[in-house]
Formats: C-alpha cells, structure tokens, sequence
C-alpha cells in the first residue's frame, strides 16, 4: 500500500472514529436534602464508598449510614428510624410483617446492593496458603479440630508443613447477617458436621466472640493461631490471609470478587419481586466460591426521602457498582443490576 493509501486510510478512520458518539455516563440523580440508612457492617466499606461519591456529585444531598450490624438495623427501620435498612438477609416472615406496618401496608423491597465472599481469615506463622473443605471448617468452628496439624487439614492440604499450634476461632457476638450466612453454608454443605440450623446468631458453643466485622478481623491480626469469618474487604484491609474453600465438585476455589459474582450468578431468585436470592450449594459449578453474602437494602415502596432514592439509584448504577468494586467488593452481574435499578425507579 503507498503512503499516500496509508494516509487516507488513517483519515478516513480517524473520521469514523470521530462520528461514533460514546456512550454516556448515567446521570447521578441529585436532590437536596437528607437521607439516613442503618445496618450490615458487611457492607459498610461499599456504602460509605457510595456516599462519598453521592455526595461529591451532590453537594446538596446529606447521607448518613449507622454500622451498627444488621439485626440491629433492622429494628431500627422495623420501628420507623431511618429510610432504609442494610440487611445480611432478607426478612423473615414476622419481620416482613412488621415491616409492611411500618411501610404502610406495602410488603417493603429488598435490593441486592452488595456481594461479596465471606472469607475465612487467618493467622498461622509458618502457613501460607490454605484449603478447607466444608466438613473441617464445620469441624473447626464446633470444637472439633484444636490444633492446626489435625488429621483433616493435613488432609486438605497435601505436602503442606502445618504446626501444632492451638486453633483459636474467632466469631460474631452480636447478631449478624454474616453469622446468618456462614451457618447457611455450613448447613448446606456440612450437614454431618453441622447439627445447627443457620442463624444470625452464633448457635455452637466456643470460640472468642467479638462484635462487628472491624474487630473480628483485629482479634484475628493479634492472634497467632487464630480463624475466623468476615466479609472479604475487612480481610483486604488487614492484610489477613484467607484460605481457599472446598467446593461441591472437589476443589477448592480462592475468595475472590469474580468467583463470588459467579456464584451470584448461578443463584435462584424467589419472592414476588424477584430480587431475593437463595443459593443451592451442591449447584455450584467448579470455580464459583461457594461461600457469599449478599447484602441487601431494606426500603418501603413509598415515603423514603428524594435523596434517599436518588442514593439508590447511583448505588444500582454501574458507577455506584465500579465504586463498590473499588472499596472491595464484586458488582452485580448486569443482569441482576438492571433489574435493581428498575425496582429503585419505582420507588416513591
């Protein structure tokens, strides 16, 4: 081709290229004045990355969020405090009661905001990586295995050097929707070694109980020996390291944000909004991380504040999405993000 076909064709692209409009940014949904929400410490880093970013695009909007654990936001927005509530979990059936009182009658919405791997940290000097499949870490967390050269870890982990150290497990105090979805794992994929039905609140005896998911992985930190259960980001944070968990078809998968989205992605949606997700662990294909939370928000149909729907709408927005990836968490598959978004453009 001559130099003069090059420059042509360099033009001609060049043209093409400057006639192809891009794609536009969604716009934030401003307004002025305040909105207040309560609840998930699991989720704390995604909101307080969200309002960060809300209020910078914002500068009339006011929003406050409470970490003050998820069963306790919800009896706040249960007894009318706030606009809406960060939950582990969705509702149950009396609390779902309470709340369509308290929302006027309305069943209220569960927006799957944040998802992310539970992971399970540690501190062990001398170990690097480690693997867990289900029945041991059952075991662990009832007092079965105390000592990190047990039998069953040597087991999991072949030509691994593990010491005799004293296995310290570190869990919740406070009632928690992380408690609620590790003993759902646990009864899903453990039943042998688990007899306990899942709860928000720590139902074996042992371990050293401590409250929110800051001071999990503190006691964690100072801990040799120690294990215990946290959303991923607080891990992150701490530079912990976390142990890879066996999964339904025998390997075993790292915590990570994108094998968290895929086991989002392989849940099954119940409830008349279709937005509330029930995962079946034995489906699970091989290299989803089988063990997620999801971290909804609580909100009436109708009577939250003007910010506190254009709040939502940025936090199901794919920015407030990339926003929460960056604090350290998965974003919602995008199937699953544009459904949100359409539940908070109808909220009133």
């Amino acid at each position: 081709m001559t130099k003069l076909a090059v420059a042509a064709l360099v033009a001609l692209l060049l043209l093409t290229a400057c006639d192809t409009p891009e794609k536009e940014a969604e716009p934030v949904p401003c307004a002025s004045g305040s909105a207040a929400g309560q609840g998930s410490s699991a989720q704390a880093n995604a909101v307080n990355e969200w309002i960060r970013q809300y209020q910078i695009a914002c500068a009339q909007a006011a929003v406050a969020y409470s970490s003050v654990g998820s069963g306790a936001g919800l009896r706040s927005f249960l007894a009318g405090t706030g606009d809406f509530a960060g939950a582990d979990a969705v509702l149950s059936g009396a609390d779902q009661s309470a709340a369509a009182t308290r929302c006027g009658g309305a069943p209220p919405v569960h927006l799957p905001m944040v998802i992310g791997p539970i992971a399970l940290a540690y501190n062990v000097a001398g170990v690097g990586e480690l693997r867990l499949a289900p029945a041991t870490i059952a075991k662990i967390f009832t007092g079965g295995i105390t000592v990190w050269n047990d039998k069953a870890i040597v087991a999991d982990n072949p030509g691994v050097v593990l010491p005799a150290t004293p296995i310290r497990a570190v869990r919740r105090a406070d009632g928690s929707g992380t408690t609620l979805n590790f003993t759902r794992f646990l009864a899903g994929t453990a039943k042998a070694d688990w007899p306990y039905e899942p709860a928000d609140a720590w139902p074996a005896k042992g371990g050293a109980a401590v409250r929110g998911s800051d001071r999990l992985a503190a006691a964690i930190t100072r801990t040799d020996g120690a294990i215990g259960y946290v959303e991923a980001s607080y891990a992150r944070v701490n530079e912990l390291a976390t142990a890879l968990v066996g999964d339904s078809r025998g390997g075993f998968v790292p915590p990570t944000d994108e094998a968290a989205a895929d086991a989002v992605a392989a849940a099954r949606t119940v409830g008349g909004d279709g937005l509330r997700l029930e995962f079946d662990y034995d489906d699970l294909y091989g290299g989803a991380y089988p063990l997620v939370q999801v971290t909804y928000e609580v909100v009436c149909r109708s009577g939250a504040s003007a910010v506190a729907r254009g709040f939502l709408a940025y936090a199901a927005s794919s920015a407030g999405q990339a926003a929460a990836g960056s604090a350290g968490y998965a974003p919602l598959p995008g199937a699953l993000r544009e459904r949100v978004s359409a539940a908070v453009a109808g909220l009133r």
